[in-house]
């Protein structure tokens, strides 16, 4: 329980840090596909400081029902940010695809964190569940499967951030953003339902 408090812990640590990076980068270079992906790693920190505050609360044995009844909250909170982050993506991806809008800038710092976020994700993705497996938890489980979502979304921003950089492609920008909708969507709902963690 320590090992998987520790590494949820480092979680927090690396979403605020590669969510801060790349809404700033995202505005400096105006791109939508940088910021949204900066805003859903923000949305990450909320589950990822719930699984510390669940995982803190076990390790003292501390009122398991009222610890479960937090992290249904936090999620269905998380759900409806979610949800607001894609409609904010659909909007302003759509009009600058119509013409309607900035054009995204090359962003080498957003280039960087995207790849660095695609090296990285899937390795705590995996170990969170070996971890989860280990503790029996759904909650770290379920933490998991978002951390692995985060690499594709990284895969796709950073398609779309080369794309524009390379061959001076500005569509492929807005174009990426809007492929990562359906992940977005996805883990809305899934906060939403405010599943049981242990189902």
């Amino acid at each position: 329980m320590r090992r998987g408090l520790i590494l949820s812990a480092s979680v927090v640590a690396w979403h605020v840090v590669e969510g801060s990076v790349a809404v700033a980068a995202g505005l400096i270079a105006d791109s939508v596909a940088l910021i949204s992906f900066g805003i859903d790693s923000g949305v990450e920190v909320i589950s990822a400081v719930v699984i510390v505050w669940r995982l803190g609360r076990e390790l003292r044995g501390i009122d398991r029902e009222r610890v479960e009844e937090v992290e249904r909250r936090a999620a269905r909170i998380a759900g409806l940010l979610l949800f607001a982050l894609a409609t904010y993506i659909v909007i302003d991806a759509g009009r600058r695809l119509i013409g309607f809008g900035g054009t995204a800038e090359t962003s080498i710092v957003g280039i960087t964190l995207t790849g660095l976020s695609l090296a990285v994700m899937p390795i705590l993705g995996w170990v969170k569940l070996r971890v989860a497996k280990q503790l029996g938890s759904g909650a770290m489980r379920a933490d998991a499967y978002e951390t692995i979502a985060c690499a594709w979304l990284s895969l796709t921003a950073l398609v779309g951030l080369l794309l524009n950089a390379v061959f001076g492609w500005a569509w492929a920008d807005p174009l990426a953003a809007l492929l990562i909708v359906p992940l977005v969507i996805r883990e809305g709902i899934e906060g939403l339902q405010g599943r049981d963690c242990h189902e």
